[in-house]
């Protein structure tokens, strides 16, 4: 069964209009963590009340080069979006485990990118192949469970690795699945996102 709806809504819409804030708290949360070792502190009632909405978000540092510097985020939405970018800007900069914490060297050049994501919802699939066919690139983002096993790609991963089949085998490495293992306690969700930039 295909869960997508013919025409999905957009995601989020309401909060484009507030690109210039949301990223602004992003950089001032880094900043922040740079002077303090912890997060920006945001009270949501100081902000429109789009913004007091509950989201879930990701953080993308980029350095001087363009190369990741740093992502983390949400998968759920568990906080108003304020808070949850400028927590997820701090984590970005100083824990995600795949770098050492940020310098203020490492600062200059440093860019934000956010997403913003709807609730993941599970995709139904006879086999890998078949899961693999429902795929819609550039539009999905994907997460997979399998056990204690986790992994997650959001849809700008398409942008690297536009073939469906390759994305998935990707995922699974990242989620730490051999390319052969469709392990039957196997998860998949897909949700959508949107970037701002």
């Amino acid at each position: 069964m295909n869960l997508r709806a013919d025409t999905p809504p957009e995601v989020a819409p309401s909060l484009r209009e507030y690109r210039d804030t949301l990223l602004g708290i992003a950089e001032a949360s880094i900043d922040h963590g740079l002077d303090h070792g912890e997060p920006l502190a945001v009270d949501a009632r100081d902000y429109p009340v789009a913004l007091q909405a509950e989201h879930a978000t990701f953080v993308t540092l980029l350095d001087g080069a363009g190369c990741l510097r740093g992502c983390v985020g949400t998968l759920e939405a568990q906080q108003p979006v304020v808070g949850d970018v400028s927590m997820n800007a701090y984590a970005a900069a100083f824990e995600d485990p795949r770098f050492p914490p940020l310098s203020r060297h490492g600062r200059a050049g440093l860019t934000s990118k956010l997403s913003v994501l709807t609730p993941p919802e599970p995709m139904d699939f006879d086999s890998e192949a078949d899961l693999v066919s429902r795929l819609e690139p550039h539009v999905d983002g994907l997460l997979i469970e399998a056990g204690r096993r986790r992994g997650t790609f959001l849809p700008a991963v398409w942008e690297q690795i536009p073939d469906p089949g390759a994305f998935w085998l990707a995922l699974k490495h990242k989620a730490g699945l051999a390319r052969g293992d469709f392990p039957e306690d196997l998860r998949v969700y897909h949700y959508r996102a949107a970037h701002i930039s």
